[in-house]
């Protein structure tokens, strides 16, 4: 049955970009500028955007969820991270882009290097972070030019055919879901604003606009948003900027006694008006935009730049959406279980493809009856593959499953009870001794993450190096952080929590992360090993000083055990491995037919049986 939810559909043809890329440089020309900066973002800085926000995608024919390009008069770069390097090689024609790692070699340090002396380039300040034009500003001035900020997206006047912006409905999102009242919400987040001595915060991301009112949308795929914006003062209403062809009479009513609807196009001259006062407005470094931050500045407001108060609020799950969270794996696992017992017997045919598989797994996932979307588009990487980190599935790249090679499927569901998201590397026949090494050095390092006890405070870049130190001393790593975290029937990538070298904020309990590490190797095959993880209270230790953590794993899906070299785990790593397949087995099994039943419980059988190893 075809894909509800995703596409795969081939990217424009690369030819496209080149009187693309010339129709740019000559709208530059005419505005007397010698380059522009083409982020991959909308002007919520969201990680999926409306078609009519795919600038980057139209101009290069990159379809990544991250990069930036930067268009001079005679060169141009696409930098992207390394989720990406393989994808971008594919997908851009490097006779008209060069490709960059984007840590490797940020934007800044390209434009400070390569900006001509007085060359002036434009950025469009919707598109970009406070700190992002910043530090375009600082690259600018050490290379003699100037960063000019645009009043119009000049891609937006050579895009002929851009699509319309997106006019989903906006829904309430229930309380038995939710588990506050918004007005709660807003009361916590007055207070701490007053903690803070701000008068005001715009929200300027709409997964903090869905979670402060309650409400949920379908302005972009796979994540239930309405794109909007709010502004809340510490006293007196707050503002809900929503186009209101969105808002029908029941949620107008329910959302009257929560903040006022102004027209959206109201929005800039509201925000000058409070500022004039002086007021002191609190703009989140993440997700601010800095045209926002420049209508403060220019109309006497006093910018604060921080942390918007919401997002640690949304990261820690309340009870009832910790329940939720609970229900939602439980149903998603039975779908996994169903979906990875067909896996075994379809592949073996030889003709099962990668779009087979995406498809077969979404109607698993249907036949839930509660499925409201994909979170992401299925990740189904078949042999070499798999090797790309954030590989999409197209009809030209279209793999079948061989033999003797590893399969990899990272996919996630949005229920209105929880969002979930997992990965597991099967075998399609034999694996080699190589497979089987890298895999168990990956599982490894995803059991020391899940076994973890830390005290609070513990950060995410704390535990990363846990989840890597197995490939480490084999002289392996892999180029994406160990985990994210996950929102409550919103975006499968939420912030600020993660566990990663760069995860600064501290794990608390009621936050969601993912454990997922992986290992690629280039033309042959990928490995990741994902679950989702509750950081909880852990079991009372003999001694502790001080509150210590654990986590609970929320995912349930067995683990391929033909993968697993049983001889490079510890007794304890076989014990847990054992314990989840326990677990796994008893929860889903009164909810399977009796073969699905039968193929669980080989699948989760102990290490020992099939191993010969005692624990």
């Amino acid at each position: 049955m075809p894909s509800r939810f995703q596409s795969f559909d081939d990217p424009a043809d690369p030819a496209a970009t080149r009187p693309r890329l010339a129709a740019l440089r000559a709208e530059l020309a005419r505005h007397g500028l010698d380059g522009v900066v083409v982020p991959r973002a909308d002007r919520y800085q969201n990680e999926y955007v409306p078609p009519a926000d795919e600038r980057l995608a139209w101009l290069t024919g990159f379809t990544g969820s991250a990069g930036t390009a930067v268009v001079l008069a005679d060169r141009a770069v696409l930098f992207v991270d390394g989720r990406y390097t393989l994808q971008a090689a594919e997908q851009v024609d490097p006779a008209l882009f060069e490709i960059a790692h984007l840590t490797e070699t940020p934007p800044s340090d390209w434009i400070e290097a390569s900006l001509p002396a007085g060359a002036r380039l434009g950025y469009d300040p919707w598109l970009h972070t406070v700190r992002g034009a910043e530090k375009l500003a600082a690259a600018c001035e050490a290379a003699g030019g100037t960063l000019v900020p645009l009043a119009g997206n000049p891609i937006d006047a050579v895009w002929t055919d851009r699509p319309a912006p997106p006019l989903g409905p906006v829904v309430m999102h229930d309380t038995r879901h939710a588990g506050e009242p918004a007005l709660d919400k807003l009361a916590r987040l007055r207070e701490a604003l007053r903690g803070a001595r701000l008068h005001a915060l715009v929200v300027s991301d709409p997964h903090a606009v869905a979670w402060l009112f309650n409400i949920r949308g379908s302005d972009v795929a796979h994540t239930p948003l309405p794109l909007a914006t709010a502004v809340v003062p510490v006293d007196g209403r707050a503002a809900l900027y929503v186009d209101p062809r969105k808002v029908g009479p029941a949620v107008r009513e329910a959302l009257a006694g929560l903040a006022d609807l102004p027209d959206p196009d109201a929005f800039e001259t509201d925000l000058a008006r409070l500022a004039a006062s002086g007021a002191a407005v609190r703009i989140d470094d993440a997700t601010g935009a800095d045209a926002i931050a420049r209508i403060v500045r220019d109309a006497g407001g006093k910018v604060s730049r921080g942390a918007d108060p919401i997002a640690l609020m949304k990261a820690v799950k309340n009870a009832t959406e910790i329940d939720g969270a609970r229900a939602a794996h439980r149903r998603d696992g039975v779908a996994l279980v169903r979906f990875l017992a067909w896996l075994d017997g379809a592949a073996a045919g030889g003709t099962l493809t990668e779009i087979d598989a995406v498809e077969a797994l979404e109607q698993f996932r249907a036949d839930t009856g509660q499925l409201e979307d994909v979170s992401f588009p299925s990740i189904a990487g078949a042999g070499p593959n798999g090797a790309i980190v954030h590989y999409r599935v197209t009809r030209r790249t279209n793999r079948r499953l061989g033999p003797g090679e590893l399969f990899l499927i990272d996919s996630g569901a949005q229920y209105v009870d929880g969002t979930t998201d997992v990965t597991r590397t099967v075998a399609i026949g034999p694996p080699t001794d190589e497979m089987r090494d890298r895999f168990t050095r990956v599982l490894k390092g995803h059991v020391a993450v899940a076994r973890a006890v830390f005290p609070d405070g513990t950060t995410g870049a704390q535990l990363d190096s846990f989840a890597r130190m197995f490939l480490w001393s084999a002289g392996l790593d892999f180029d994406h952080g160990t985990g994210h975290g996950i929102g409550s029937y919103l975006s499968v990538h939420e912030g600020p929590a993660r566990i990663s070298k760069l995860g600064t904020t501290p794990l608390s309990r009621g936050m969601i992360l993912s454990d997922e590490p992986g290992y690629y190797r280039t033309g042959a095959y990928g490995i990741r090993i994902e679950n989702l993880l509750l950081v909880t209270e852990a079991p009372a230790v003999a001694g502790a000083e001080k509150p210590l953590n654990a986590f609970e794993t929320l995912t349930l899906a067995p683990i391929d055990l033909r993968l697993v070299a049983p001889a490079l785990m510890s007794a304890d790593e076989i014990a847990w491995l054992d314990a989840y397949h326990e677990r796994v087995r008893e929860t889903l099994s009164p909810d399977l037919d009796p073969s699905t039943r039968d193929w669980l419980a080989h699948a989760t059988r102990p290490v020992a049986a099939f191993a010969g190893v005692t624990t």
